[in-house]
């Protein structure tokens, strides 16, 4: 699923197998570069990762790159428009479903942005990352909305302004990155499970509140809610029966 090169092949990928869904950036030629047919074409696949069926969305990628940043052919031959990149991360932060970025290779620039919109961060301890903007002229000024959320400023000022190369344990106390795992894919597995155990509006209501700037009147009334709903009836029915929870997938309650 995606758009196509003009090859035809698809540079963005998405498969949903027992209610995950798996987007693969592949695009190898220009290392996953954020280019607009990647865009397009990563859209494409949210609008099917973004449907009630799927629990959990897992963003990969083929080597040997998780992504270089910006298509810097594209953007010195035609106006800058962002909105693409900018809606993607939105996307990746407002799903209800948690979102899970699996990272085997070099990420640059932009492609931290889109990592960062992730809710879980999983990589190689050989990935090394790098904020690349200021080296060629520009800021990492979109990126930084995602990024700064994540992390405090005072640790981001060292890459952010000198470009300079860091390792995945660095990323990691930046608080880029919540897990360092020589296997990747087992780890995003362990994780996906974990997320399989919790009822869906249950895991969508909790992926909000970590968003923060929520009140305690709003919060109160999201508690409340929750613990009067279905989920919430079945959850503890089956704590006190000592049987597994038979969750149904259906839209998020509101905050």
């Amino acid at each position: 699923m995606g758009d196509e090169s003009s090859d035809t092949r698809p540079v963005v990928r998405c498969e949903v197998v027992d209610g995950i869904a798996t987007i693969t950036l592949d695009s190898p030629a220009n290392r996953n570069a954020l280019s607009r047919a990647l865009l397009a074409g990563l859209h494409v696949a949210l609008d099917r990762a973004e449907q009630p069926d799927v629990r959990a969305i897992v963003l990969t990628h083929t080597a040997p790159a998780f992504c270089a940043g910006a298509d810097l052919k594209e953007r010195s031959s035609g106006p800058a428009d962002s909105t693409p990149m900018v809606r993607a991360m939105q996307r990746l932060i407002e799903a209800p479903q948690p979102t899970i970025a699996a990272v085997q290779g070099p990420v640059r620039a932009g492609g931290i942005g889109l990592m960062a919109s992730c809710d879980l961060v999983v990589v190689q301890p050989d990935v090394t990352f790098a904020f690349t903007e200021v080296r060629i002229g520009v800021a990492p000024a979109i990126i930084s909305v995602p990024i700064l959320q994540r992390c405090g400023w005072s640790k981001l000022a060292a890459p952010f302004l000198t470009g300079e190369t860091f390792d995945a344990a660095a990323a990691k106390d930046l608080g880029l990155v919540t897990h360092v795992a020589a296997d990747v894919p087992a780890a995003v597995r362990t994780l996906v499970d974990g997320v399989l155990l919790g009822a869906p509006n249950a895991v969508a209501a909790t992926k909000r509140l970590l968003r923060g700037g929520s009140t305690w009147s709003e919060m109160q009334t999201l508690s409340e809610a929750l613990f009067s709903s279905d989920e919430a009836r079945e959850g503890m029915a089956a704590f006190a029966e000592r049987r597994t929870p038979q969750w149904t997938t259906t839209s998020a309650p509101e905050a």
